[in-house]
């Protein structure tokens, strides 16, 4: 995590007052277009239903707030490239739509048949779109005061030049960097932390007479009377006071700001999406998943009397994987070998393995070896996209050697992953490789989206039947 988010993280980085109001203002301005511009086309077509009208405007501003905040509308960060704003619009407004979509079907009114008001909903975020440049120019910089603030830095660590880096490459932050204040035990190079205004006991006192506007404390966690004994002095200041601790040194997956009955505290490591998330994300799973079986069965059947033909032993290898949290499921496969290891030595296969069966080779070149994990997917057990379930043997020997090897399990495992559509499938003989597919496996969770998983699935229909690290 960057110096930026560390910043945005930190439980001393209040939402000012200010910030709250331009939220609002921004808030109405958003409903003045999208119900201007409703009031307008309907009326250019001529006489309209003002019951109709009046309701669907009812409607709006109940719901068009609640979206729009969701999805970010109005969380202002200054250094957002403007085209995250754009697509917060469009993103918005489509599930606007889509719980139109849904009230006109579940009352049986007919909120958007008419011509004028298909119009109305090409409009509104061209019109929203259009109003973006205002929030992001003069508005924001009249009513955020964020612009044109004077921040010093109390420390002089990796963490504080960070910060200073991040100040300083931000431009439209509007925050000018005037310095550090290092601890007196502190050695310092010649060229870092500059300019050097002063010690840690002389800040307070430079804070009140130079009217600075930003401190940033980014001292580390082992100085915690140095770091309560600033905070109580800065309290005779004017200043904004940001705590930074310095997380570069844990393995953070989404990390983000919680609140417990006002107590604020930073995830370390968390699950990377809410409950509504992995409900959606179910939906979808089952969905595909009971698709693509029906489509496949046919094509299962074949498969399975090939198995069988090819030696002896049953169809499908169940095989005991570590799931969500860590817990015990039974993962299913095509048998492609004639051996069934699922105890505490399990080894690998490996490029023309003894073990493996004709059949099963095709099988394994092709990816059909995984085509009953479809089944896992329908009893929930897996998911379509995710860290590839490993054998217990293969856990309990790499979570010893790798860091942070069991983060991997707090989601669901996959039929596919990011890791695989990166190069990282099949055998992992070195432990450079397996480092390699956890690190993908991690970057899967502290990144993950339903884009992202779209994303993996498209990636995966290209390299599913041609892969030289599948055998």
């Amino acid at each position: 995590m960057d110096a930026e988010n560390l910043i945005r993280f930190s439980p001393l980085n209040v939402l000012p007052r200010n910030q709250r109001l331009l939220s609002g203002l921004v808030c109405g301005l958003d409903l003045f277009v999208i119900l201007g511009l409703l009031w307008m086309t309907t009326f250019s077509f001529g006489p309209v239903s003002s019951d109709e009208l009046m309701a669907l405007s009812a409607l709006l501003m109940l719901i068009v707030p609640t979206i729009f905040q969701s999805v970010g509308r109005y969380t202002f960060q200054p250094a957002n490239p403007p085209k995250l704003d754009y697509s917060k619009i469009w993103l918005g407004w489509g599930v606007v739509i889509a719980a139109l979509l849904f009230l006109e079907y579940m009352s049986h009114t007919a909120y958007l048949s008419s011509l004028e008001t298909r119009l109305w909903l090409f409009l509104t975020p061209l019109g929203l779109s259009l109003l973006n440049p205002i929030i992001r120019g003069p508005l924001q910089q009249r009513v955020s005061g964020d612009y044109n603030r004077t921040a010093i830095i109390a420390g002089t660590g990796e963490m504080g030049q960070q910060v200073a880096d991040q100040l300083c490459q931000s431009t439209k932050s509007g925050i000018k960097f005037c310095g550090y204040f290092a601890d007196k035990g502190t050695k310092l190079e010649a060229e870092s932390c500059r300019p050097l205004i002063g010690y840690l006991d002389e800040l307070p006192d430079f804070v009140r007479r130079s009217r600075i506007d930003v401190v940033y404390i980014t001292l580390p966690l082992s100085e915690e009377a140095a770091i309560s004994d600033l905070i109580l002095a800065l309290q005779d200041t004017t200043a904004c006071v940001y705590f930074v601790p310095n997380l570069m040194m844990l393995n953070l997956m989404q990390a983000r700001i919680h609140d417990l009955n006002g107590l604020p505290m930073i995830a370390v490591m968390e699950v990377p999406f809410s409950k509504v998330q992995a409900w959606i994300k179910r939906c979808i799973d089952f969905a595909i998943a009971a698709l693509i079986s029906i489509a496949i069965s046919p094509l299962m059947i074949l498969i399975a009397i090939a198995v069988k033909l090819s030696s002896p032993g049953p169809v499908l290898f169940k095989q005991q994987r570590y799931g969500l949290n860590g817990g015990n499921i039974v993962v299913y496969k095509f048998r492609s070998m004639r051996v069934m290891e699922d105890g505490a030595k399990v080894t690998q296969a490996t490029q023309g393995d003894p073990r493996i069966t004709k059949v099963g080779a095709f099988l394994r070149r092709t990816s059909l070896d995984e085509l009953p994990q479809f089944i896992n997917v329908l009893q929930g057990r897996m998911s379509l996209v995710g860290p590839r379930p490993h054998a217990v043997a293969h856990n309990e020997h790499y979570r010893k050697l790798i860091q942070g090897y069991m983060l991997r399990h707090k989601v669901k495992p996959g039929i596919t992953g990011w890791a695989q559509v990166n190069g990282y499938r099949g055998e992992t003989e070195t432990l450079d490789k397996m480092e390699k597919r956890v690190e993908y496996d991690i970057h899967y969770l502290n990144h993950w989206s339903l884009w992202l998983d779209i994303k993996i699935i498209l990636r995966t229909a290209l390299v599913f039947f041609n892969h030289q690290n599948a055998y």
